[in-house]
């Protein structure tokens, strides 16, 4: 979240921020809410003082045997009084920090204005010059690829679970887990993360830290007379790892990955891309997460997308890299680059990966600080990124190395984990 201090010195900015991000937001109730809470606090100084002075008069009285018996009638009802607006401040404090919860991030000053997808800023392609697979037959999407080799099955999701999961089987659930294994593997050994291996149940104060709650409720799933959900990413774990800590500046930043499964109800997506894969309600998923100080963090955003570019490349996946405009970025992001890979049954582009950096916006929530020695504690800087979507990357797979007999050709990178350099069609029945 925000800085109070900053809500309140910039009401019109924050709105017009508001504005710019395509959010409705009504700041009337908080301005009078924290116009109240001025004058309770008014009021209580005000009387806290009368006390002070009266406590010097009472012992004045008592020393010289007067009759005090009327001002300790009064502090008393000042007491009472003081006691009541403590109470209410800190009623009112809560209702503040209440609205602080729903104000989205500031955007940086480099994200560019618009309000949803056609503002957004193409920055790169790969490979360069840009260059499309090519195919010399029509290519299909994946879910007739999937099924036709044998290796995805919807039907048997719908009796398990219902609509919008999937069962992959015998060479399609390798893929995936060869897909995971290669991620982790290339961010550990090459690219300096550490692996985390969290739960994939989450608590309240994890989801409101990373900013998921109180906004987001309706797309997660809840666990009936619990405090916890399933996790829509490993985001809400890696940032919790150091809730409420204070962190060694000299150690930053910190480089964190995990792979999870994800579970998103996508209660606002009904018939948006459900067919398939793309949009499911369990996907698995390579998180990376970096803590850092706030003079590292947008050079280490940077690197944050070179990274998720590097898994694509490595894939001999064609892709584009995307930088969000105000009107399409997530709650939580100051700045936020997608990486989007290409499909050839559509002719179009898919995001793959989501990088963006929060600045302090998390870690206010989280309390999440760190300390140089002899300085003070600050804040840290957290960034996320997908690195990447596994299921997603096994889309592509499918899709761009399809071969016109209905086998799939395995990227080079991944035939170690495979131990194959294809899947082969399935037979027909004769």
């Amino acid at each position: 979240m925000l800085d109070l201090g900053y809500v309140r010195e910039h009401l019109d900015a924050i709105e017009k921020m508001a504005r710019d991000r395509g959010v409705a937001l009504d700041l009337g109730p908080f301005r009078e809410v924290d116009a109240e809470r001025r004058q309770c606090i008014t009021s209580v100084e005000r009387l806290k003082a009368e006390r002070n002075k009266a406590s010097d008069e009472i012992v004045r009285l008592k020393k010289s045997g007067q009759d005090a018996g009327t001002i300790l009638a009064r502090m008393k009802e000042v007491s009472e009084q003081i006691k009541r607006d403590d109470e209410r401040v800190a009623a009112l404090d809560q209702r503040l920090k209440d609205f602080l919860l729903i104000i989205p991030n500031v955007p940086h000053a480099s994200v560019p204005v618009g309000h949803g997808a056609g503002g957004n800023l193409e920055v790169r392609r790969w490979p360069d010059p840009w260059q499309p697979p090519k195919f010399d037959f029509k290519p299909r999407p994946h879910w007739e690829v999937g099924e036709g080799a044998g290796i995805l099955d919807f039907e048997s999701a719908v009796k398990i679970a219902g609509a919008r999961f999937a069962v992959y089987k015998g060479a399609g659930a390798r893929l995936e887990r060869a897909i995971a294994n290669f991620f982790l593997d290339l961010h550990t050994r090459e690219h300096g993360y550490t692996e985390i291996l969290p739960p994939f149940i989450v608590n309240t104060a994890s989801l409101t830290g990373v900013g998921q709650l109180p906004k987001f409720a309706a797309d997660m799933f809840h666990l009936e007379g619990t405090d916890l959900w399933l996790t829509p990413t490993s985001e809400v774990e890696l940032t919790s790892l150091h809730r409420d800590d204070t962190l060694d500046g000299e150690e930053l930043p910190l480089k964190v990955c995990a792979w999870t499964a994800c579970f998103r109800s996508e209660a606002g997506a009904a018939g948006k891309d459900t067919r398939g894969l793309k949009r499911q309600h369990q996907f698995q998923k390579v998180e990376m997460f970096k803590f850092t100080r706030p003079e590292q963090s947008y050079a280490e955003l940077e690197s944050l997308v070179r990274d998720a570019e590097d898994v694509l490349q490595k894939l001999g996946l064609a892709y584009r890299v995307v930088l969000l405009c105000t009107g399409d970025m997530g709650f939580a992001s100051a700045k936020t680059y997608d990486i989007e890979v290409w499909l050839p049954s559509t002719n179009e582009f898919m995001e793959i990966s989501s990088c963006s950096n929060t600045e302090a916006f998390q870690a206010r929530r989280s309390g999440i600080r760190f300390k140089l020695k002899g300085g003070k504690s600050e804040f840290v800087h957290t960034l996320n990124g997908s690195g990447l979507a596994v299921g997603r990357t096994w889309i592509a797979i499918v899709e761009n190395y399809q071969q016109s007999d209905g086998s799939i050709a395995i990227p080079e990178a991944l035939r170690p984990y495979m131990g194959a350099e294809k899947i082969e069609a399935r037979r027909a029945k004769t």
